[in-house]
Formats: C-alpha cells, structure tokens, sequence
C-alpha cells in the first residue's frame, strides 16, 4: 500500500517518516519528496507497506498526528496516472 504523508516538517528525513509508521507493520519504503533547485524537502512524502490492513490502521492512527511540531495528514496515496509515449 502506497501512503501519501503531507504537512511534514521541513526538517524531517526519511529515516524519521519510517520509524513514525514502523510501529504499525513493515514499512518498506520511505521517502521524503525534495525541491530539485533548493535541495529542500518539499513537505510530502510516501511511505510503502506491503500489508494493507497494517496500511490502514497507520493511516486510521496517524491521520491529524502531531509529528516533529506540525500536524500531518496521512491518506492512502493516489495511483500515478500513466505516462503516453510520444
């Protein structure tokens, strides 16, 4: 299950965003979206569980949590749309 994670603090990394979701299953993947001109986080992330229920007990747990100062929103992620080939 793909999650979307938002309002993320500025100054937290991909190691925080997976240990903020570790306790509800196996996180395996995480990562935090960054600006390519100012090398900053952008303040979203994703993170990767392979269980959906332990998916969804994070979301249902972490939604509106307080992470690092800010309060974030966790949903499940919406899929990419396709990419045409020109």
């Amino acid at each position: 299950m793909n999650i979307f994670v938002s309002s993320l603090s500025f100054r937290a990394k991909k190691e925080d965003l997976a240990e903020l979701f570790a306790p509800y299953g196996e996180v395996t993947s995480a990562r935090i979206i960054i600006n390519r001109d100012t090398r900053r986080s952008k303040g979203y992330g994703f993170v990767e569980m392979p269980n959906e229920s332990e998916g969804n007990a994070a979301i249902s747990a972490l939604n509106g949590s307080e992470h690092m100062g800010r309060t974030i929103s966790v949903a499940q992620a919406n899929d990419r749309p396709a990419r045409e080939e020109y």
